[in-house]
Protein backbone atom coordinates (compact mmCIF):
# COMPACT_ATOMS: atom_id res chain seq x y z
CA UNK A 1 0.00 0.00 0.00
CA UNK A 2 1.41 3.64 -0.67
CA UNK A 3 0.68 6.90 1.27
CA UNK A 4 -2.80 8.45 -0.14
CA UNK A 5 -1.54 11.51 -1.29
CA UNK A 6 1.48 9.58 -3.60
CA UNK A 7 -2.07 7.21 -4.58
CA UNK A 8 -3.15 10.36 -5.82
CA UNK A 9 -0.77 11.92 -7.54
CA UNK A 10 0.02 8.35 -9.43
CA UNK A 11 -3.77 8.33 -10.31
CA UNK A 12 -3.58 11.84 -12.26
CA UNK A 13 -0.38 11.05 -14.10
CA UNK A 14 -2.01 7.48 -15.55
CA UNK A 15 -5.69 9.16 -16.28
CA UNK A 16 -3.64 11.66 -18.20
CA UNK A 17 -2.66 8.97 -20.70
CA UNK A 18 -4.31 9.11 -24.24
CA UNK A 19 -6.98 6.67 -24.75
CA UNK A 20 -8.05 3.86 -27.69
CA UNK A 21 -7.32 4.92 -31.43
CA UNK A 22 -11.24 4.38 -31.79
CA UNK A 23 -13.01 6.75 -29.35
CA UNK A 24 -16.27 4.98 -30.30
CA UNK A 25 -15.38 1.69 -29.32
CA UNK A 26 -14.08 3.46 -26.06
CA UNK A 27 -17.48 5.21 -25.22
CA UNK A 28 -19.87 2.25 -26.01
CA UNK A 29 -16.99 0.03 -23.55
CA UNK A 30 -17.36 3.30 -20.85
CA UNK A 31 -21.52 2.49 -21.44
CA UNK A 32 -21.51 -0.86 -20.49
CA UNK A 33 -18.94 -0.60 -17.78
CA UNK A 34 -20.78 1.61 -15.92
CA UNK A 35 -23.97 -0.30 -16.35
CA UNK A 36 -21.83 -3.14 -14.54
CA UNK A 37 -20.32 -0.83 -12.01
CA UNK A 38 -23.55 0.41 -10.91
CA UNK A 39 -24.93 -3.01 -10.64
CA UNK A 40 -22.17 -4.00 -8.34
CA UNK A 41 -22.60 -1.37 -6.13
CA UNK A 42 -26.14 -2.03 -5.17
CA UNK A 43 -25.48 -5.89 -4.83
CA UNK A 44 -24.81 -7.95 -2.27
CA UNK A 45 -24.12 -11.51 -3.83
CA UNK A 46 -20.29 -11.35 -2.71
CA UNK A 47 -21.69 -10.64 0.98
CA UNK A 48 -23.67 -13.51 0.59
CA UNK A 49 -20.72 -15.98 -0.65
CA UNK A 50 -18.44 -14.81 1.75
CA UNK A 51 -21.23 -15.45 4.28
CA UNK A 52 -21.32 -18.87 3.57
CA UNK A 53 -17.84 -19.37 2.94
CA UNK A 54 -17.02 -18.47 6.54
CA UNK A 55 -20.30 -18.73 8.47
CA UNK A 56 -21.55 -21.91 7.32
CA UNK A 57 -18.45 -24.23 6.36
CA UNK A 58 -15.91 -21.88 8.24
CA UNK A 59 -11.67 -22.57 8.71
CA UNK A 60 -10.98 -24.41 5.24
CA UNK A 61 -7.20 -25.36 5.43
CA UNK A 62 -6.11 -27.40 2.63
CA UNK A 63 -6.85 -30.61 2.99
CA UNK A 64 -9.51 -30.56 5.18
CA UNK A 65 -13.32 -31.43 5.29
CA UNK A 66 -14.38 -27.91 5.28
CA UNK A 67 -12.15 -27.03 2.09
CA UNK A 68 -13.45 -29.70 -0.01
CA UNK A 69 -16.79 -28.28 0.97
CA UNK A 70 -16.24 -24.93 -0.32
CA UNK A 71 -15.04 -26.51 -3.08
CA UNK A 72 -18.49 -28.23 -4.06
CA UNK A 73 -19.83 -25.18 -2.83
CA UNK A 74 -18.39 -22.63 -5.42
CA UNK A 75 -18.13 -25.14 -7.86
CA UNK A 76 -22.31 -25.67 -7.89
CA UNK A 77 -22.74 -21.98 -7.68
CA UNK A 78 -21.12 -20.95 -10.12
CA UNK A 79 -22.80 -23.95 -12.39
CA UNK A 80 -25.79 -21.98 -11.60
CA UNK A 81 -24.55 -19.13 -13.62
CA UNK A 82 -24.37 -21.36 -16.48
CA UNK A 83 -20.28 -20.96 -16.42
CA UNK A 84 -18.46 -24.41 -17.19
CA UNK A 85 -16.97 -25.62 -14.18
CA UNK A 86 -13.81 -27.79 -13.98
CA UNK A 87 -12.23 -29.25 -10.69
CA UNK A 88 -8.76 -29.36 -11.53
CA UNK A 89 -6.84 -31.89 -9.25
CA UNK A 90 -4.17 -30.76 -6.73
CA UNK A 91 -2.27 -32.94 -4.21
CA UNK A 92 -2.04 -30.09 -1.23
CA UNK A 93 -0.57 -31.21 2.73
CA UNK A 94 -3.00 -31.65 5.11
CA UNK A 95 -2.86 -29.35 7.93
CA UNK A 96 -4.34 -30.88 11.25
CA UNK A 97 -4.17 -29.23 14.14
CA UNK A 98 -3.97 -30.55 17.56
CA UNK A 99 -2.42 -29.40 20.74
CA UNK A 100 -0.81 -25.67 21.51
CA UNK A 101 1.01 -25.37 24.48
CA UNK A 102 3.50 -23.13 26.13
CA UNK A 103 4.70 -22.42 29.65
CA UNK A 104 7.39 -20.46 30.94
CA UNK A 105 8.42 -22.98 33.91
CA UNK A 106 11.36 -20.98 35.43
CA UNK A 107 12.08 -17.41 35.05
CA UNK A 108 14.01 -14.43 36.98
CA UNK A 109 11.39 -13.75 39.89
CA UNK A 110 8.67 -16.39 39.47
CA UNK A 111 7.18 -17.40 42.72
CA UNK A 112 7.70 -20.95 43.67
CA UNK A 113 5.71 -23.49 42.10
CA UNK A 114 4.08 -20.87 39.52
CA UNK A 115 4.65 -21.06 35.81
CA UNK A 116 3.18 -18.59 33.03
CA UNK A 117 0.57 -19.29 30.24
CA UNK A 118 1.82 -18.05 26.48
CA UNK A 119 -0.05 -17.35 23.95
CA UNK A 120 0.88 -19.97 21.08
CA UNK A 121 -0.02 -21.35 17.59
CA UNK A 122 2.34 -23.78 15.56
CA UNK A 123 3.24 -22.85 12.35
CA UNK A 124 2.98 -24.80 8.81
CA UNK A 125 6.08 -26.08 8.77
CA UNK A 126 5.99 -27.22 12.28
CA UNK A 127 7.39 -30.98 13.37
CA UNK A 128 5.58 -31.83 15.83
CA UNK A 129 6.76 -32.27 19.46
CA UNK A 130 6.24 -35.29 21.29
CA UNK A 131 2.43 -35.60 22.79
CA UNK A 132 4.29 -34.62 26.59
CA UNK A 133 6.82 -31.75 24.60
CA UNK A 134 9.99 -30.41 25.47
CA UNK A 135 11.31 -28.21 27.59
CA UNK A 136 14.46 -26.29 27.00
CA UNK A 137 16.26 -22.69 27.83
CA UNK A 138 14.72 -20.15 25.41
CA UNK A 139 17.23 -17.52 23.45
CA UNK A 140 16.37 -14.39 22.27
CA UNK A 141 17.29 -12.97 19.05
CA UNK A 142 16.07 -9.37 17.13
CA UNK A 143 17.29 -10.37 13.21
CA UNK A 144 18.82 -13.01 11.56
CA UNK A 145 22.18 -11.39 11.87
CA UNK A 146 21.90 -11.27 15.75
CA UNK A 147 21.13 -15.20 15.67
CA UNK A 148 24.61 -15.84 13.49
CA UNK A 149 26.31 -13.68 16.25
CA UNK A 150 25.68 -15.80 18.66
CA UNK A 151 26.74 -19.49 17.09
CA UNK A 152 26.27 -22.68 17.57
CA UNK A 153 27.15 -22.99 20.49
CA UNK A 154 24.79 -20.68 22.57
CA UNK A 155 22.22 -21.74 20.20
CA UNK A 156 22.28 -25.41 19.94
CA UNK A 157 19.99 -27.04 22.48
CA UNK A 158 17.54 -24.21 23.01
CA UNK A 159 14.53 -22.56 21.95
CA UNK A 160 15.20 -19.63 19.71
CA UNK A 161 12.54 -16.51 19.99
CA UNK A 162 12.62 -14.02 17.17
CA UNK A 163 11.57 -11.11 18.50
CA UNK A 164 10.95 -8.65 15.23
CA UNK A 165 7.70 -6.25 15.62
CA UNK A 166 5.61 -5.96 13.23
CA UNK A 167 6.25 -1.92 12.06
CA UNK A 168 2.60 -0.93 12.91
CA UNK A 169 3.83 3.04 12.25
CA UNK A 170 4.21 1.91 8.09
CA UNK A 171 0.66 -0.04 8.10
CA UNK A 172 -0.92 2.89 9.29
CA UNK A 173 0.72 5.06 7.10
CA UNK A 174 -0.33 2.72 3.89
CA UNK A 175 2.45 0.67 3.74
CA UNK A 176 0.86 -2.71 5.50
CA UNK A 177 2.26 -4.93 2.48
CA UNK A 178 6.26 -3.52 3.18
CA UNK A 179 5.63 -3.49 7.07
CA UNK A 180 4.52 -7.62 6.51
CA UNK A 181 7.64 -8.28 3.98
CA UNK A 182 9.67 -7.25 6.38
CA UNK A 183 8.25 -9.44 9.22
CA UNK A 184 7.43 -12.40 7.75
CA UNK A 185 10.62 -13.73 6.49
CA UNK A 186 11.08 -14.26 10.28
CA UNK A 187 8.24 -16.71 9.95
CA UNK A 188 9.11 -18.34 6.65
CA UNK A 189 12.60 -18.53 7.58
CA UNK A 190 13.57 -17.97 11.23
CA UNK A 191 12.97 -22.01 11.76
CA UNK A 192 15.70 -23.16 9.00
CA UNK A 193 17.69 -20.27 10.35
CA UNK A 194 17.38 -21.70 13.75
CA UNK A 195 17.62 -25.60 13.43
CA UNK A 196 21.14 -25.14 11.30
CA UNK A 197 22.49 -23.84 14.54
CA UNK A 198 21.34 -26.84 16.58
CA UNK A 199 18.35 -25.18 18.05
CA UNK A 200 15.33 -27.54 19.00
CA UNK A 201 12.33 -25.29 18.29
CA UNK A 202 11.87 -21.77 17.04
CA UNK A 203 9.17 -19.46 17.62
CA UNK A 204 8.54 -16.29 16.34
CA UNK A 205 6.80 -12.94 17.86
CA UNK A 206 3.25 -12.70 15.90
CA UNK A 207 3.71 -10.82 12.10
CA UNK A 208 0.36 -8.84 12.60
CA UNK A 209 -0.80 -5.12 13.59
CA UNK A 210 -2.54 -5.33 17.04
CA UNK A 211 -2.06 -6.27 20.19
CA UNK A 212 -4.87 -8.78 21.62
CA UNK A 213 -2.62 -11.14 22.92
CA UNK A 214 -3.85 -13.16 19.27
CA UNK A 215 -0.59 -15.41 18.21
CA UNK A 216 -1.30 -14.80 14.43
CA UNK A 217 -0.11 -18.33 12.26
CA UNK A 218 1.47 -18.98 8.74
CA UNK A 219 3.09 -20.32 6.41
CA UNK A 220 7.06 -21.51 7.43
CA UNK A 221 9.55 -23.53 5.98
CA UNK A 222 10.13 -27.03 6.95
CA UNK A 223 12.93 -27.14 9.07
CA UNK A 224 12.66 -30.63 10.95
CA UNK A 225 11.93 -28.85 14.69
CA UNK A 226 9.06 -27.39 16.43
CA UNK A 227 7.98 -23.99 15.03
CA UNK A 228 5.71 -21.55 16.31
CA UNK A 229 4.40 -17.63 16.15
CA UNK A 230 3.44 -16.36 20.22
CA UNK A 231 1.42 -12.96 20.59
CA UNK A 232 2.94 -9.64 20.48
CA UNK A 233 2.57 -9.32 24.08
CA UNK A 234 4.36 -13.13 25.06
CA UNK A 235 7.43 -12.42 22.99
CA UNK A 236 7.96 -8.93 24.50
CA UNK A 237 7.71 -11.18 28.14
CA UNK A 238 10.26 -13.46 27.13
CA UNK A 239 12.78 -10.81 25.80
CA UNK A 240 12.07 -8.70 28.72
CA UNK A 241 12.76 -12.02 31.49
CA UNK A 242 15.59 -13.04 29.05
CA UNK A 243 17.01 -9.58 29.80
CA UNK A 244 17.00 -10.18 32.97
CA UNK A 245 18.50 -14.18 33.76
CA UNK A 246 17.79 -17.40 32.28
CA UNK A 247 14.13 -18.64 31.06
CA UNK A 248 12.59 -21.92 30.97
CA UNK A 249 9.81 -23.03 28.86
CA UNK A 250 7.91 -26.04 28.30
CA UNK A 251 6.55 -26.47 24.39
CA UNK A 252 3.98 -28.88 23.20
CA UNK A 253 3.45 -28.06 19.95
CA UNK A 254 1.26 -31.43 18.06
CA UNK A 255 -0.51 -29.92 15.41
CA UNK A 256 1.46 -30.79 12.00
CA UNK A 257 0.79 -31.59 8.10
CA UNK A 258 0.11 -35.04 7.85
CA UNK A 259 0.45 -37.27 4.14
CA UNK A 260 -1.07 -35.15 1.33
CA UNK A 261 -4.22 -35.48 -0.23
CA UNK A 262 -6.18 -34.54 -3.27
CA UNK A 263 -8.12 -31.38 -3.68
CA UNK A 264 -8.82 -29.00 -6.61
CA UNK A 265 -8.66 -25.27 -7.72
CA UNK A 266 -11.99 -24.54 -9.04
CA UNK A 267 -12.07 -23.12 -12.68
CA UNK A 268 -14.93 -21.79 -14.35
CA UNK A 269 -15.61 -20.38 -17.67
CA UNK A 270 -17.94 -18.32 -18.79
CA UNK A 271 -17.24 -18.06 -22.52
CA UNK A 272 -16.26 -14.94 -25.10
CA UNK A 273 -18.81 -14.47 -27.84
CA UNK A 274 -16.08 -13.77 -30.32
CA UNK A 275 -12.27 -15.17 -28.76
CA UNK A 276 -13.41 -17.49 -26.41
CA UNK A 277 -10.08 -18.87 -26.59
CA UNK A 278 -8.67 -15.89 -24.80
CA UNK A 279 -8.61 -15.57 -21.03
CA UNK A 280 -9.15 -13.11 -18.15
CA UNK A 281 -8.57 -14.49 -15.03
CA UNK A 282 -10.72 -13.35 -12.25
CA UNK A 283 -9.67 -15.06 -8.79
CA UNK A 284 -9.00 -15.68 -5.00
CA UNK A 285 -7.98 -18.25 -2.54
CA UNK A 286 -10.33 -20.98 -1.54
CA UNK A 287 -8.37 -22.30 1.44
CA UNK A 288 -7.84 -20.66 4.31
CA UNK A 289 -5.34 -20.81 7.93
CA UNK A 290 -7.87 -22.66 10.73
CA UNK A 291 -7.76 -20.33 13.57
CA UNK A 292 -10.38 -17.86 11.91
CA UNK A 293 -13.31 -18.32 9.63
CA UNK A 294 -10.96 -17.04 6.55
CA UNK A 295 -13.09 -14.21 5.72
CA UNK A 296 -11.00 -11.47 4.65
CA UNK A 297 -8.44 -14.30 3.99
CA UNK A 298 -9.60 -14.98 1.45
CA UNK A 299 -13.06 -15.77 1.38
CA UNK A 300 -14.20 -11.85 0.50
CA UNK A 301 -11.32 -12.87 -2.55
CA UNK A 302 -13.30 -15.60 -3.97
CA UNK A 303 -16.94 -13.93 -3.60
CA UNK A 304 -15.94 -10.82 -5.65
CA UNK A 305 -14.44 -13.21 -8.16
CA UNK A 306 -17.80 -15.20 -8.42
CA UNK A 307 -19.58 -12.18 -8.42
CA UNK A 308 -17.77 -10.63 -11.96
CA UNK A 309 -19.38 -13.76 -13.42
CA UNK A 310 -22.46 -12.94 -11.52
CA UNK A 311 -23.05 -9.73 -12.56
CA UNK A 312 -22.49 -10.59 -16.53
CA UNK A 313 -24.61 -13.33 -16.41
CA UNK A 314 -27.85 -11.34 -14.48
CA UNK A 315 -27.06 -8.18 -16.73
CA UNK A 316 -26.77 -10.50 -20.28
CA UNK A 317 -23.69 -8.78 -20.86
CA UNK A 318 -21.42 -11.17 -23.30
CA UNK A 319 -17.57 -10.60 -23.81
CA UNK A 320 -15.53 -10.72 -26.32
CA UNK A 321 -13.07 -12.93 -24.23
CA UNK A 322 -13.75 -15.86 -22.01
CA UNK A 323 -13.66 -14.10 -17.93
CA UNK A 324 -12.22 -17.41 -15.71
CA UNK A 325 -13.64 -17.28 -12.01
CA UNK A 326 -10.53 -19.54 -10.04
CA UNK A 327 -11.00 -20.29 -6.68
CA UNK A 328 -7.12 -21.68 -5.89
CA UNK A 329 -6.57 -24.44 -3.61
CA UNK A 330 -3.77 -24.12 -1.11
CA UNK A 331 -2.63 -20.57 -1.54
CA UNK A 332 -1.56 -20.02 1.97
CA UNK A 333 0.57 -23.59 3.10
CA UNK A 334 2.52 -23.59 0.03
CA UNK A 335 1.32 -22.58 -3.16
CA UNK A 336 0.50 -25.94 -4.83
CA UNK A 337 -2.91 -24.84 -6.79
CA UNK A 338 -1.25 -21.78 -8.37
CA UNK A 339 1.62 -24.34 -9.34
CA UNK A 340 -0.67 -27.25 -10.53
CA UNK A 341 -2.61 -24.68 -12.46
CA UNK A 342 0.83 -23.11 -14.45
CA UNK A 343 1.94 -26.75 -15.05
CA UNK A 344 -1.24 -28.27 -16.49
CA UNK A 345 -1.88 -24.96 -18.47
CA UNK A 346 1.58 -24.19 -19.90
CA UNK A 347 0.21 -24.83 -23.46
CA UNK A 348 -2.43 -21.88 -23.44
CA UNK A 349 -0.34 -19.34 -21.60
CA UNK A 350 0.14 -17.70 -24.90
CA UNK A 351 -3.63 -16.71 -24.36
CA UNK A 352 -4.49 -15.56 -21.41
CA UNK A 353 -4.92 -12.16 -21.76
CA UNK A 354 -4.87 -10.83 -18.33
CA UNK A 355 -5.38 -12.16 -14.64
CA UNK A 356 -6.78 -10.23 -11.40
CA UNK A 357 -6.58 -11.45 -7.64
CA UNK A 358 -7.79 -10.59 -4.37
CA UNK A 359 -6.05 -11.14 -1.45
CA UNK A 360 -5.69 -8.63 1.19
CA UNK A 361 -9.15 -8.67 2.77
CA UNK A 362 -12.21 -6.01 1.72
CA UNK A 363 -10.81 -3.10 2.83
CA UNK A 364 -11.98 -0.05 0.46
CA UNK A 365 -10.18 -0.12 -2.99
CA UNK A 366 -7.91 2.50 -4.44
CA UNK A 367 -7.51 0.85 -7.44
CA UNK A 368 -5.09 -1.79 -8.44
CA UNK A 369 -1.45 -2.87 -8.60
CA UNK A 370 -0.01 -3.83 -11.83
CA UNK A 371 2.64 -5.49 -13.55
CA UNK A 372 1.74 -4.62 -16.94
CA UNK A 373 3.61 -3.22 -20.16
CA UNK A 374 3.20 1.22 -19.86
CA UNK A 375 1.81 0.83 -23.14
CA UNK A 376 -1.36 -0.72 -21.45
CA UNK A 377 -2.37 2.01 -19.24
CA UNK A 378 -3.65 4.11 -22.66
CA UNK A 379 -6.31 0.93 -23.14
CA UNK A 380 -7.24 1.09 -19.33
CA UNK A 381 -8.51 4.62 -19.35
CA UNK A 382 -12.27 3.48 -19.53
CA UNK A 383 -11.93 1.86 -16.67
CA UNK A 384 -10.19 4.22 -14.56
CA UNK A 385 -12.93 7.30 -15.33
CA UNK A 386 -15.61 4.48 -14.50
CA UNK A 387 -13.72 3.49 -11.31
CA UNK A 388 -13.28 6.85 -10.07
CA UNK A 389 -16.72 7.59 -8.98
CA UNK A 390 -15.54 5.28 -5.29
CA UNK A 391 -12.09 6.25 -5.39
CA UNK A 392 -10.95 3.37 -7.03
CA UNK A 393 -9.40 4.69 -10.29
CA UNK A 394 -5.81 4.32 -9.52
CA UNK A 395 -3.25 1.77 -11.29
CA UNK A 396 -0.27 1.56 -9.76
CA UNK A 397 2.96 -0.74 -12.04
CA UNK A 398 5.06 -2.76 -9.93
CA UNK A 399 8.05 -5.11 -11.27
CA UNK A 400 6.24 -7.56 -8.87
CA UNK A 401 3.09 -9.59 -9.49
CA UNK A 402 0.46 -7.96 -7.51
CA UNK A 403 -0.23 -11.12 -6.13
CA UNK A 404 1.09 -14.72 -4.85
CA UNK A 405 -1.52 -17.08 -7.08
CA UNK A 406 -0.94 -15.48 -9.97
CA UNK A 407 2.80 -14.66 -10.06
CA UNK A 408 3.43 -18.11 -12.02
CA UNK A 409 1.29 -16.05 -14.79
CA UNK A 410 3.23 -12.84 -13.96
CA UNK A 411 6.62 -14.84 -14.79
CA UNK A 412 5.20 -15.69 -17.93
CA UNK A 413 4.27 -12.37 -18.80
CA UNK A 414 0.60 -12.66 -18.62
CA UNK A 415 -0.64 -9.28 -18.14
CA UNK A 416 -1.64 -9.13 -14.00
CA UNK A 417 -3.23 -6.98 -11.84
CA UNK A 418 -4.14 -7.21 -7.96
CA UNK A 419 -6.80 -5.51 -6.05
CA UNK A 420 -5.43 -2.26 -4.09
CA UNK A 421 -7.41 -2.55 -0.95
CA UNK A 422 -7.09 -0.19 2.43
CA UNK A 423 -4.37 -2.62 4.43
CA UNK A 424 -4.02 -0.16 7.21
CA UNK A 425 -5.78 -3.04 9.39
CA UNK A 426 -6.13 -6.36 7.75
CA UNK A 427 -2.82 -7.59 9.28
CA UNK A 428 -4.46 -6.91 12.84
CA UNK A 429 -6.84 -9.71 12.12
CA UNK A 430 -4.86 -11.54 9.16
CA UNK A 431 -4.12 -15.50 9.89
CA UNK A 432 -5.49 -15.41 13.33
CA UNK A 433 -8.69 -16.52 15.52
CA UNK A 434 -10.54 -12.99 14.70
CA UNK A 435 -10.36 -13.03 10.80
CA UNK A 436 -13.96 -13.86 10.95
CA UNK A 437 -17.19 -11.94 9.20
CA UNK A 438 -17.75 -9.32 11.09
CA UNK A 439 -14.34 -7.64 9.88
CA UNK A 440 -15.87 -7.45 6.26
CA UNK A 441 -17.70 -4.19 5.62
CA UNK A 442 -20.39 -4.43 3.12
CA UNK A 443 -20.32 -1.20 1.72
CA UNK A 444 -16.63 -2.08 1.15
CA UNK A 445 -16.81 -5.57 -0.51
CA UNK A 446 -19.55 -4.24 -3.20
CA UNK A 447 -16.87 -1.68 -3.83
CA UNK A 448 -14.17 -4.33 -4.32
CA UNK A 449 -16.60 -6.66 -6.43
CA UNK A 450 -17.40 -3.52 -8.73
CA UNK A 451 -13.58 -3.08 -9.00
CA UNK A 452 -12.77 -6.60 -10.24
CA UNK A 453 -16.15 -6.61 -12.58
CA UNK A 454 -15.37 -3.68 -14.32
CA UNK A 455 -11.66 -4.15 -14.99
CA UNK A 456 -12.43 -7.87 -16.02
CA UNK A 457 -15.43 -6.83 -18.44
CA UNK A 458 -13.15 -4.02 -19.67
CA UNK A 459 -10.08 -6.42 -20.39
CA UNK A 460 -12.62 -9.13 -21.75
CA UNK A 461 -13.63 -6.85 -24.46
CA UNK A 462 -11.07 -4.51 -25.45
CA UNK A 463 -10.75 -4.04 -29.30
CA UNK A 464 -7.26 -5.70 -28.74
CA UNK A 465 -5.58 -7.76 -25.77
CA UNK A 466 -3.36 -5.91 -23.68
CA UNK A 467 0.51 -5.59 -25.27
CA UNK A 468 3.30 -8.00 -23.20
Amino acid sequence: MRPLIALLTLAVAVVAQPSSSDPSAAVQLKSELLVVRDAALSDDYAYQQAAHLSDNIGPRPAGSPQAQAAVDYVAEELRKLGMEVHLEPVQVPHWVRRTDAAELIDYPGRAPQTQQKIFITALGGNTATPADGITADIIVAHSFDELQSLGGAKVSGKIVLFDVPFDKQKAAAGLAGEAYGEAVAYRTNGPKAAANLGAVACLVRSVGGADYRLPHTGFSLPAGIPAGAVSAEDAGLIARLAAQGQVRMHLTLTSQNEADVPSYNVVADLRGSEHPEQLVIVSGHIDSWDLGTGAIDDGAGVAVAMETAELLHRLNLHPRRTIRVIAWMDEENGGRGHDAYARDHAKEIANHAAAIESDLGAGHPFGFDAKINPDALALLRPVQEVLQSFGANVIHLSSRSPGSDIAPLSRSGVPTFGLMQDGRTYFNYHHSAADTLDKINPQELRENAAAMAVLADALANLEVILPR
